[in-house]
């Protein structure tokens, strides 16, 4: 499951909506509503985002949440390091071969850090 479709299966949830109901409403199958859900579908586009948001009746911080958990939920990430220093690349190569391992702990550790590290390069003083 990706931040995305585990925040669209709580928002749903907590209005009480069927994937059946939902998937009706925005325009799409409820399989593929599943899909999203679960992961095994990519980034929804824009519109179909757009259509999510209306559907759940979000706003503001909540609807900026959702489109910011769905830029980060591709589910399969291909990282170009060419050109970068040598230990990009071992970065990379490391993560791919420990993900699957690694504890929610350790995940959300990393996840702060690479956040932080992200707003400071952002927000330079």
């Amino acid at each position: 499951m990706t931040p995305f479709g585990e925040r669209l299966r709580q928002l749903r949830a907590e209005r009480n909506m069927t994937q059946k109901q939902m998937a009706a409403r925005i325009g799409v199958s409820a399989a593929y509503l599943s899909a999203l859900e679960h992961g095994h579908r990519g980034v929804p586009s824009w519109v179909l985002l757009q259509r999510i948001i209306a559907c759940l009746n979000i706003i503001w911080d909540d609807a900026d949440e959702l489109q910011r958990l769905a830029l980060q939920s591709a589910p399969k990430v291909t990282i170009d390091t060419s050109g970068m220093h040598p230990m990009a690349t071992e970065l990379a190569n490391l993560l791919q071969q420990s993900i699957a391992g690694l504890s929610a702990e350790d995940l959300e550790t990393l996840i702060h850090r690479l956040r932080v590290l992200n707003n400071r390069s952002a927000h330079p003083d």
